[in-house]
């Protein structure tokens, strides 16, 4: 079966901006109701848009601490219509990451708001994050993405912030393995934690074993 997915909707090298939305309802830190939460992910989006972002990932930053997998159906119908709204609102590419790692929740949010790609923490391997051990369910997840989103792309972190691999291994063999043998569209090379700084030799490593867009994902001023 031919994919024909759009992995990188963008003419040349792009900054994507980040809407991290403040705490849902129902979730620890949730001091009001999704109105504000909404009000404030819009204003972010059009200010990013303003500052001449290409693109947009929404994401449920301010849920921590994050549960592991799969998140509740609150989280879900949340995120939906804050991403339904900024959709109707900014004219930009639109991606959806579900925190800690719930690619099936972030397809069904991407599925109904049209938006083009999702990111993904773990997709392949097994990581240990500061939530436990994650392990990646590629074969599970493209198989819901053809039932509900066959046109939705795939974005893959290489080595995710704020985990390790269970077994230390070099990062391009995580790299091929996660486009080879998952089927990322696009990987994504980040810091060692949020805003840290990429290390570049680990970037060109990547860059030299995949034939798909590499992204740096934290850490970028």
């Amino acid at each position: 079966m031919s994919d024909q997915r759009t992995p990188f909707p963008f003419s040349e090298p792009p900054a994507i901006g980040m809407v991290h939305l403040r705490p849902l309802p129902g979730t620890m830190y949730a001091e009001s109701g999704l109105g504000d939460v909404l009000d404030v992910a819009v204003s972010d989006a059009l200010a990013l848009q303003e500052a001449g972002f290409d693109g947009l990932i929404v994401e449920n930053f301010g849920d921590a601490p994050f549960r592991k997998e799969q998140v509740e159906p609150h989280t879900i119908a949340a995120m939906t219509a804050v991403v339904a709204e900024i959709a109707r609102t900014v004219d930009l590419p639109l991606g959806v990451n579900v925190l800690r790692n719930d690619p099936f929740a972030a397809v069904a949010v991407a599925a109904v708001t049209g938006a083009r790609f999702i990111r993904v923490n773990v997709l392949s391997g097994v990581m240990v994050t500061d939530q436990g051990i994650i392990e990646g369910r590629a074969a599970e997840l493209f198989a819901y993405l053809d039932r509900v989103a066959p046109d939705l792309a795939v974005w893959a972190d290489i080595a995710v912030k704020h985990a390790r691999p269970l077994v230390d291994r070099p990062i391009e063999e995580l790299a091929v393995e996660t486009v080879e043998r998952g089927g990322a569209h696009a990987v994504i090379v980040t810091g060692s934690q949020t805003g840290a700084a990429v290390d570049d030799g680990e970037l060109r490593r990547v860059r030299n074993v995949v034939d798909v867009p590499v992204i740096v994902g934290s850490g970028v001023n």
